[in-house]
């Protein structure tokens, strides 16, 4: 498998590291991206070979969010235009939250919007300390729509609502005691936290492991069609009002909103 924005190595055992690779970008969750991640799911998910997948970013940051070039096209797009760009990313979301693989996420740097939604996706995500997250959606004048069903699943409403809608930026402590990360660990030691993570699924029966995620998935917060499909709305409602349009283009021309 070839591709411009993932690296993807994989080891004797069947652990499979995918990489976030464009650096240069803060691995910003591109269209090519979005289309790149999709196909990376289905194919790892469909490989009989693969037992673990450990999410990465390269360069200095795990991901800074969505693409704002993207984003600012969604402005002078219609609505069904906008719903089609929405509903990649949704399904991108979709496609790793239900990989039939245990999921582990290695965070450093910074997770800002799209970069959170990744690391919730995560079965579970440890990250360095001085790793540093936002929902900055709020700030750009839209929403963390299509994130939103696996970060409250993930954070739960009461403590999600503490950072969902603020942008205020958080460390990697609190996003700990959140819920959003299982455990901070010192940067030496983020390898060995991540290979502590992947170990014991190498024991474990791969469909077993499989089954037993789609029942905790069953058993958790429904994430169906008919969320997923709001979420998109929700989405594509936020990018046609005017503080979005506000918002990106204050942010694109590095000047203050008018709401700042």
């Amino acid at each position: 498998m070839t591709w411009h924005t993932l690296s993807l190595r994989t080891d004797p055992r069947g652990v499979a590291y995918l990489t976030l690779n464009a650096p240069d970008r803060r691995n910003v969750l591109s269209p090519q991206m979005i289309s790149e991640l999709t196909e990376a799911a289905h194919a790892l998910g469909s490989n009989p070979s693969i037992r673990v997948v450990v999410l990465a970013g390269a360069g200095p940051v795990f991901c800074a969010g969505g693409d704002l070039d993207w984003m600012a096209a969604q402005i002078d797009a219609d609505r069904p235009q906008r719903l089609r760009e929405a509903r990649k990313l949704a399904e991108m979301l979709r496609a790793l939250n239900e990989l039939p693989k245990p999921l582990v996420g290695r965070l450093h740097g910074g997770a800002f919007g799209g970069g959170i939604g990744l690391a919730c996706v995560c079965d579970v995500a440890v990250a360095a300390p001085g790793t540093r997250f936002c929902f900055s959606e709020t700030r750009l004048g839209i929403i963390p729509a299509t994130i939103g069903p696996y970060v409250l699943a993930r954070m739960g409403e009461g403590r999600a609502r503490r950072v969902f809608m603020s942008a205020r930026v958080f460390e990697a402590g609190e996003a700990e005691t959140l819920g959003l990360v299982a455990r901070v660990v010192p940067d030496a030691g983020l390898d060995a936290a991540i290979e502590a993570e992947v170990a014991p699924y190498l024991s474990c029966a791969p469909l077993a492991v499989a089954q037993a995620k789609a029942l905790a998935r069953a058993l958790g917060p429904r994430i169906d069609d008919a969320v997923i499909d709001d979420s998109i709305r929700r989405l594509a409602d936020a990018w046609e009002g005017p503080e979005a349009i506000q918002g990106i283009r204050a942010f694109l021309d590095k000047r203050p909103p008018p709401w700042a």
